[in-house]
């Protein structure tokens, strides 16, 4: 009972005795003691949630020290050179490809940034998988690019661990894991029992245990070879699995263990019984339909040699059986982290990847089960590929315990289980087997990992070659691959259309790819060099084998079953691939490697078939069977796909080609592509298989194909940098691409791109030989460019070669543009200006292997094809077409090129050669001239042919020449491939009988009644394709004579290289003739046929001919030139017109002026059409977009911008901007003065004002009505909100929200309210101030007065509650009073912003053109009128009198008012239209007012040295005759006044010596704020043209412009401010009572009055935050920054760019009332608007209101690309003008109009 007292002893003092205890030498008592309370301690049968346990163990560990203190000390004994760092999903890690020796090597962030990466291939990269980092580990990545940690770690200079250290902890810690074992033992139920199973809830209770494990594993590699021993040790798992004899738990709980490692093996124990009877087992899911026959599951358990693999599992230490759980858990995260971070101790990990090794068919089972598939499917392989990378380890585990034969049988297993019989060719009797693309193990990939890993070992050369040496291993392999074998077998639907498309061809694709080629391609890069000929042979001979094997099981004989094709053939593609590389790298003889003819002729079909498929499939035939199909062809050409099938399988084909006969072979194509039965000289056909549509297209396919043919020479014998560079052309020609598409476009194979292979020319070097970057541009409003690669000049006019383009086009309309970027290429270099053909390339030439291929070119079957062919085109028969005449004549020109050496053929000449009478040879050269002059058709009866006579014989020897001739040019197709073939079966004497064909099957069998009968008639033709040739070259250049005889003396081949038909006919005819005299010699002698020579001298009627012909040239061309002017300025009128930019200038566009023009406006409706004035009561209105804005309250005082903040000693600061300025400002003033007044001494809006803007279209306002209610009833998903009031214009579809309407038009006196005055100033001021008495005349009811309020709400509605009501009172008439004129001055200051901040550039800028503030200003001038001033209260009077003040609650003093609010509130106020003397007046006055702020504001900053002396000097001239417009005078009487209070002056601000001239310079830049407004009001309201000045005299030529001073031209830097000034009273008396006001002010502290009387008017344009160059520096930053609200590092962190506010986008974490957080920033920061950078992303998002759009990038690779999301993960750096582009659709507020793409958010952004 010891264990209970020590119980309840203190944990420390019980760990530390003990610990003293086991440290003596004889320590028995002290283990006894210990086990004792270990069996207390760990006791399962307790709930593992109690924590009790956990904290004993972790005392006992430390041996009564602090645990904390006890992990310090263990990690300076860490002697770990390696990282080691293990991360799960969605962490960022880094890889790099020049530092890597494995593909899979990563490292974590600051291992990479510790280390020297500079100039390296890396990349960031978000683990999918989980991973683990490999720094320190130089298996993985080589030396150099280890950190400075892991560089110098070398594990001498630490420390030996001291004994008693870890001496408890190896006593202790085999219980605890036990302890864990015994829980997991416990907690696990079969799957398959009626147990309610939670494995999760299991794990989830031992969370604390197994992280306590983790952190012990983190202690580093002292404690880790403590683990080490316990979960290796057998001796331990001996002792303690079982538990004690008399322990019941324990027992039971050991046979739970047992029972559940019964089904471990592969085999499970009942299968074994059964199996061992029979040795086929029948397949397990029969269900009725899908009975699978006899299916060989226990062969394979002969065939491996290792039993383990089938045979159930034996565990021998505690590893082992942690495994064992994790694998039955599915592999929680936290074993799998525990079990990996254990890695970096050596000893460990080889044990453990045996362990895993011995487990690996029990993993397979398992995931087969697993509902989960895809996290356990990330799990298994963030463990194997840690294991597996390491060449060394993957070695030493292959020959140890047979990995490869382990891998291959489970992966054979795993797929044996859903197969089913195919139904290729023979469907009854078929005995072949292919997986079911159905199923979910192949749908969901969950085979991946398995293969995964197996390609993953097989790149290491060691394991690969010992794979390649075993041949029944190698046997096995081969029939994994049959099982793809014609896999998804497409069968042509023929009647209907298929009722429900499966999808499942994805999964084929990637399961071949995966499961069948990637492995291919690991083996291949081991079979590089002579040394390894013997593995090749090896594989071919296999792969032959295993062929055999599949055509005797789908029974095929040697025609391919109709209607069916499938496009996986790996096994083919297995064969051509091998015998590829046999022949280029490793020299071995081709014909060594072929099988006999028959076999060759067998392989050739399906390859075939799947060519003329895709050619069906493009030309409709089967669209019955959906869209799906096209998929399939899509697939199987595109970029990732190409060179693992279309590539290897015409490869198949050129071999056998070049090996087979070459009629047999063209024969074979064309009757696959079933166009047999166009190939008749006959008008009229019949075909039996394809509509007459469907002939064209098949028949290009056809040809097409035999060009690409004979014309691609990818793996016969191009180099491997030839072939990049004819990818990259052939993708750069299609379309200009970014860099990373082209990496994506590009065939890994034979170029990887990662790891440059040596010796061959880089991607990058490529790259730059043969395309030019265009960096990226910038139209603003249109879309942003990505920087892109577009072909070099040279490239164009030599590489470019349409075939392989024709090849690598997954869309046929690729085709099409890389022939119209051809054709502008040459047109703009003035090559050609026509439409040209595709140009014809020279090819590299062929490997001797191959040579055969070009009997292909010369062989009679072709050359009577292509007769056929150029005849029927010159007789414009149906279905014909330049493409045909385009690939006829490639042909022609590729035979030319590539003659064939050596006439002397072997082969036996068969008599009865039916084609022997159409050519006598077989060399095209020969053949070209060869004339045949009759020949037999079978026409249907009604054909035109029938009717002709037979040419009548001119003598009898002719006619029975003729009769001889008749005889023989009879041309069948399909006999002669049948007889061909019978003759090579003969040859390889099989049993030929079975074969035979009866005759009768060439001729078809008609319907009955379906067509006429056909009747064989005979055609004169008396032609040879030469003479075919050049009628076709007349034909095309319409021209009788084209050709001259003497042509062919004068040819030059150069300039035939670009240009269309014309001079592709003319190429080759300069090729024969130069090739043979015999052929020039016909030439000469067929163009004087066709044409007799002309007569040298020149007749004058021929010169005639040749003017009038000329001069028609002349008028077309001429016709020409007029149509494409034309043209352009179609072009050009309909970018103006459609310009966001710049809608229509027109007169009704240039409102201000267009008013005081003419007595009425005249608007167009730009809906009904109609024109017309806006009246009463059917008021027009401008299309408008009200938003609001806080784009003012963002400005600064300093110029430049603020930084973003990147570390935590940077911060942002929001109170030097305008917004909080005025706030301040407002807040304080409400504290001393009336309110009322208060609110009329600012301005609001700075921070969600109401912006306006229009796009400058009017329409009538009822006509909007029903166009709102035609696009509410519109179903169409548009980006906007038609509830909420929003539409598009309907001309220029720019985004709007409502109308503003338009006044109507004035009468006849436009004039007057123009003229220039001669009142004098006092009786203006009289004026003036009688105007403002008049009462606001409550206007009648109208339409009219109706919208106007309708859009004051809208403008209310526009902007928030809290930035409208500034009042104590909210809702007071003047708080609203204040928000209207605030509208006013937020956009008159925006417009200002537009113009550049000030009216320099003057004339109407792009803002003016698309304002409406003269509209906006009527309808608020028409609201506010609704409020009178008190007359007593009215700011005017103080302005212009000297009055009595009336000590109520004080007003505000003037000297503290807003100049520019109060000229608009006295705009708005008076009747509208106002006089322009009026307006001047009141302008006058006010600057009066801003003069004298000005001088006190200039005073508060003088020293009082300075104060003093300014106003001694200033005090002589205020008698001088012009003192009142004087600076010094009036400077030194309101020191004077302000200095009667004493506090005014107590704070100095400012230290800088004064000059006349800086007082000067100051005074005007107080006042130009003011100036710049009142001028655009002006403009605004009486049409004044805005004068362009240079900076230095804007505030003369204001001055002049607002006629503060008379317009005489001064020299600028005469002008004074204060020449300004204009008095209608005494000036001294009234600056003494606008002081007095302030002094007067008893209860305000020094620097209120102070802060009050400073203000200062000028702000610096808005700005965005200014970023990093490098965006890493911003990701390291914030991606693991915590959000300042929640605390909590946010998914999806995102970067206020306005402001700098670190948000969590889309976070329910910081959710408030159902709206996420940057949708509540964007509501607080900008009123609505955000601009947020989403860092995880590096794209931008804007925000306004209810909806948002995806913005873009601002941040580009090197190659000018943005990357969205971080997937590629390249260095980005800030791109200049796409931010400048940015902050100024921002300032202008333009975000609507020009990005397209919106999408409401529901507040969940």
């Amino acid at each position: 009972m010891m264990a209970a007292s020590l119980l309840s002893r203190d944990k420390k003092g019980t760990a530390a005795h003990l610990k003293a205890d086991l440290n003596r030498t004889d320590n028995s008592s002290g283990v006894r003691q210990l086990q004792e309370l270990l069996d207390a301690v760990l006791n399962p049968e307790r709930p593992a949630a109690d924590t009790e346990a956990l904290d004993w163990c972790k005392c006992l560990i430390s041996g009564g020290d602090g645990f904390e203190e006890f992990c310090k000390t263990v990690r300076t004994y860490d002697n770990a050179t390696l990282c080691g760092l293990v991360w799960t999903a969605n962490f960022v890690a880094y890889r790099c490809r020049t530092c890597g020796i494995s593909p899979c090597m990563s490292l974590c962030a600051e291992c990479f940034n510790n280390g020297d990466h500079t100039g390296h291939d890396f990349n960031m990269f978000r683990s999918q998988a989980g991973g683990a980092c490999d720094c320190g580990d130089s298996n993985v990545m080589r030396e150099s690019g280890f950190c400075r940690r892991h560089r110098l770690r070398t594990g001498e200079n630490i420390p030996s661990v001291p004994r008693d250290l870890l001496l408890m902890s190896e006593m202790v810690l085999p219980r605890f894991i036990l302890f864990v074992i015994q829980y997991l033992r416990d907690g696990y139920v079969e799957p398959d029992t009626s147990a309610e199973r939670d494995l999760q809830k299991v794990l989830q209770q031992l969370e604390p245990q197994i992280s306590f494990l983790e952190e012990l594993t983190k202690m580093g590699g002292a404690m880790r070879t403590v683990l080490t021993k316990i979960l290796t040790n057998p001796q331990t798992f001996k002792e303690l699995s079982m538990g004690q004899e008399e322990n019941v738990y324990a027992k039971k709980n050991y046979d739970k263990y047992l029972s559940a490692l019964k089904n471990s093996g592969l085999v499970s124990v009942e299968e074994k019984a059964q199996g061992a009877t029979a040795d086929v087992t029948v397949g397990e899911d029969q269900d009725a339909g899908q009975s699978v026959g006899q299916r060989k599951r226990v062969k394979l358990s002969s065939s491996t040699k290792d039993p383990c693999i089938i045979e159930s599992l034996k565990h021998k230490c505690f590893l082992e059986e942690l495994l064992f759980w994790t694998i039955k858990y599915e592999f929680p995260q936290k074993m799998v982290t525990f079990l990996l971070n254990m890695l970096p101790d050596q000893d460990y990990k080889i044990t453990f990847t045996k362990t895993f090794v011995q487990h690996y068919a029990f993993i397979m089972k398992t995931l087969m089960k697993s509902q989960e598939s895809d996290t356990m499917s990330n799990r298994i392989v963030h463990i194997s590929v840690q294991l597996f990378s390491n060449e060394e380890l993957a070695r030493h585990v292959t020959e140890e315990c047979q990995l490869l034969d382990i891998m291959v049988t489970v992966l054979l297993y795993m797929m044996e289980s859903c197969l089913i019989k195919s139904e290729l060719q023979d469907e009854e009797n078929s005995r072949h087997v292919v997986v079911n693309c159905s199923e979910a193990l192949l749908k969901n990939n969950t085979y991946w990992p398995l293969v995964s890993d197996f390609i993953n070992i097989l790149s290491h050369q060691s394991v690969a070659k010992k794979f390649l040496e075993d041949h029944s291993l190698l046997m096995l392999w081969m029939s994994f691959v049959s099982f793809f074998q014609g896999m998804n077998l497409n069968k042509r639907e023929l009647n209907e259309h298929v009722e429900f498309e499966s999808q499942t061809y994805y999964a084929a694709f990637a399961a071949e790819l995966e499961a069948c080629a990637q492995p291919m391609w690991g083996l291949l890069t081991h079979c590089k060099v002579k040394e390894t000929q013997e593995y090749t042979k090896t594989v071919v001979r296999y792969c032959l084998e295993t062929l055999q094997i599949w055509f005797d099981a789908i029974g095929f004989i040697d025609e391919p079953a109709p209607n069916q094709v499938t496009f996986h053939l790996p096994l083919h593609r297995y064969y051509a691939m091998f015998l590829s590389k046999a022949v280029k790298c490793q020299g071995l003889d081709l014909d060594s490697l072929l099988p006999d003819q028959e076999m060759l002729m067998k392989i050739m079909v399906h390859p075939l078939q799947i060519q003329a498929c895709l050619s069906e499939i493009h030309s409709n035939m089967w669209v019955r069977n959906g869209l799906q199909i096209k998929g399939q062809a899509m697939t199987y050409v595109q970029s990732h796909f190409c060179n693992s099938m279309i590539d290897p399988d015409i490869y198949l084909l050129q071999v056998c080609a070049s090996r087979l006969d070459p009629d047999y072979f063209i024969s074979s194509v064309f009757e696959r592509f079933k166009v047999v039965d166009l190939l008749t000289m006959a008008s009229q056909h019949q075909n039996a298989v394809l509509d007459s549509e469907q002939e064209r297209p098949m028949l290009e396919g056809a040809l097409t194909f035999l060009v690409i043919l004979t014309s691609l020479r990818i793996h016969l014998g191009m180099t491997d940098d030839e072939i990049l560079r004819a990818e990259m052309v052939s993708q750069l020609c299609m379309n200009d691409r970014t860099h990373s598409a082209l990496l994506d476009l590009i065939p890994e194979n034979p170029n990887p791109k990662s790891g440059i292979v040596p010796g061959s020319c880089s991607f990058e070097e490529m790259l730059s030989a043969v395309a030019d970057f265009k960096a990226p541009v910038f139209e603003p409003g249109g879309s942003m460019q990505q920087g892109m690669y577009t072909p070099k000049a040279e490239v164009w006019e030599k590489e470019f070669d349409p075939i392989m383009v024709v090849l690598r086009t997954v869309y046929r309309r690729d085709v099409q543009s890389a022939m119209d970027r051809y054709s502008a290429f040459l047109k703009q270099s003035g090559i050609h200006t026509g439409n040209p053909w595709p140009p014809y390339k020279e090819r590299t030439p062929l490997h001797p292997c191959y040579k055969g291929l070009i009997r292909l070119l010369h062989c009679k079957t072709l050359h009577i094809v292509i007769f056929t062919l150029l005849y029927k085109i010159w007789m414009d028969h149906q279905n014909m077409s330049e493409h045909v005449l385009c690939m006829v004549l490639y042909l022609i020109e590729l035979g030319l090129d590539n003659q064939v050496q050596d006439n002397k053929e072997g082969e036996v000449r068969y008599q009865e050669h039916c084609h022997d009478s159409w050519f006598p040879g077989t060399n095209l050269l020969s053949n070209l001239h060869h004339i045949i002059n009759f020949v037999r058709v079978r026409v249907p009866e009604t054909a035109p042919e029938v009717k002709r006579e037979a040419p009548p014989s001119t003598s009898t020897e002719a006619s029975s020449y003729g009769q001889n001739l008749r005889e023989a040019q009879v041309f069948s197709l399909v006999a002669e491939r049948r007889r061909k073939f019978q003759e090579i079966i003969n040859r390889s004497n099989t049993e030929a009988a079975q074969v035979v064909r009866p005759k009768s099957s060439s001729t078809r069998w008609v319907p009955p009644g379906s067509a006429p009968q056909l009747v064989t008639e005979i055609l004169e033709i008396r032609e040879s394709m030469l003479s075919l040739l050049i009628k076709l070259h007349q034909k095309l250049s319409s021209k009788q004579n084209s050709l001259l005889a003497s042509w062919v003396e004068d040819m030059d081949t150069n300039r035939y290289t670009h240009g269309d038909g014309i001079t592709a006919i003319e190429r080759i005819l300069t090729k024969a003739a130069s090739r043979s005299c015999q052929i020039k010699r016909s030439i000469q002698d067929i163009c004087g046929k066709v044409c007799p020579p002309v007569p040298p001298k020149n007749s004058p009627t021929d010169k005639k001919a040749m003017d009038k012909e000329e001069r028609r040239q002349r008028a077309r061309e001429r016709q020409q030139k007029l149509l494409a002017e034309f043209a352009s300025r179609q072009k050009s009128f309909m970018e103006t017109a459609m310009d966001v930019e710049s809608p229509d200038i027109e007169a009704a566009m240039e409102l201000g002026v267009s008013e005081v023009m003419e007595s009425e406006v005249l608007y167009d409706c730009v809906i009904c059409g109609q024109s017309g004035p806006s009246t009463e009561d059917r008021p027009i209105g401008l299309v408008v977009l009200l938003q609001a804005s806080s784009v003012l309250g963002h400005r600064c005082k300093s110029r430049g911008a603020k930084n973003l903040p990147t570390s935590d000693e940077e911060h942002i600061y929001p109170a030097d901007t305008c917004g909080v300025a005025h706030d301040i400002r407002l807040t304080l003033m409400q504290r001393f003065f009336k309110d009322s007044s208060c609110l009329q001494s600012v301005s609001i809006g700075w921070d969600g004002g109401v912006y306006v803007q229009t796009c400058g279209h009017t329409l009538h306002i009822d006509c909007q009505k029903s166009y709102m209610e035609s696009l509410r009833n519109d179903q169409v998903l548009q980006g906007f909100s038609v509830d909420k009031g929003e539409f598009t214009c309907p001309l220029c579809r720019q985004f709007a929200n409502s109308v503003l309407p338009c006044r109507p038009g004035r009468g006849t006196g436009g004039g007057d309210w123009h003229t220039p005055t001669n009142k004098k100033t006092c009786v203006l001021v009289k004026d003036v101030e009688d105007l403002q008495e008049k009462l606001g005349l409550f206007p009648t009811e109208s339409n009219l007065t109706k919208e106007m309020e309708l859009v004051i709400k809208d403008i209310k509605n526009t902007t928030q509650k809290k930035y409208m009501d500034y009042g104590k009172n909210p809702g007071s008439p003047d708080n609203d009073f204040l928000f209207m004129y605030s509208v006013a001055r937020t956009n008159l200051e925006l417009e200002l912003v537009h113009r550049g901040g000030n009216l320099c550039s003057g004339g109407a800028s792009a803002a003016a053109r698309r304002s409406c503030l003269n509209q906006l200003f009527h309808v608020l001038a028409m609201h506010m009128r609704l409020y009178s001033i008190d007359s007593a209260y009215n700011p005017w009077t103080k302005l212009t009198q000297i009055t009595q003040s009336r000590e109520a609650e004080p007003e505000v003093p003037m000297l503290f008012r807003d100049v520019p609010s109060l000229l608009i509130i006295f705009v708005l106020m008076m009747p509208q239209p106002l006089r322009k003397e009026h307006f001047t007046c009141v302008v006058k006055m006010l600057y009066n007012l801003q003069f004298s702020q000005a001088l006190a504001a200039l005073s508060t900053k003088f020293s009082p040295e300075e104060r003093q002396a300014w106003s001694t000097s200033g005090a002589l001239m205020k008698n001088a005759a012009n003192a009142e417009r004087s600076f010094e005078a009036l400077l030194s009487h309101v020191i004077g006044e302000l200095s009667k209070d004493k506090s005014v002056y107590m704070v100095t601000l400012s230290s800088a010596v004064w000059s006349p001239q800086s007082i000067e310079f100051s005074l005007q830049q107080f006042c130009l704020p003011f100036l710049r407004l009142s001028c655009l009001l002006q403009h605004h309201f009486y049409g004044d043209n805005l004068t362009g000045c240079v900076e230095e005299e804007e505030f003369s030529s204001l001055a002049v412009c607002l006629g503060l001073l008379p317009s005489a031209p001064q020299p600028s830097s005469s002008v004074h401010s204060a020449s300004c000034l204009e008095w209608a009273v005494n000036a001294f008396d009234l600056v003494t009572q606008w002081c007095a006001e302030v002094t007067g002010l008893s209860q305000m502290q020094a620097e209120q009055s102070l802060t009050l009387l400073v203000q200062d008017p000028q702000w610096a344009a808005p700005r965005l935050l200014q970023l990093p160059d490098n965006y890493n520096i911003i990701f390291q930053y914030y991606h693991r920054k915590a959000c300042t609200a929640c605390k909590k590092v946010p998914k999806d962190p995102a970067l206020c760019l306005v402001c700098g506010a670190f948000v969590c986008l889309k976070g329910v974490c910081c959710k408030q009332q159902g709206i996420c957080e940057c949708v509540l920033h964007s509501q607080h920061c900008g009123a609505a608007t955000g601009i947020f950078l989403l860092i995880n992303a590096s794209v931008i998002i804007i925000i306004r209101g209810h909806r948002f759009c995806l913005w873009g990038s601002v941040y580009l690779d090197a190659h000018g690309e943005e990357d969205r999301d971080l997937r590629r993960g390249k260095p980005l750096f800030l791109c200049d003008e796409r931010y400048r582009v940015l902050e100024q659709q921002w300032v202008s507020h333009t975000f609507d109009h020009i990005n397209k793409r919106w999408g409401p958010h529901y507040n969940g952004l």
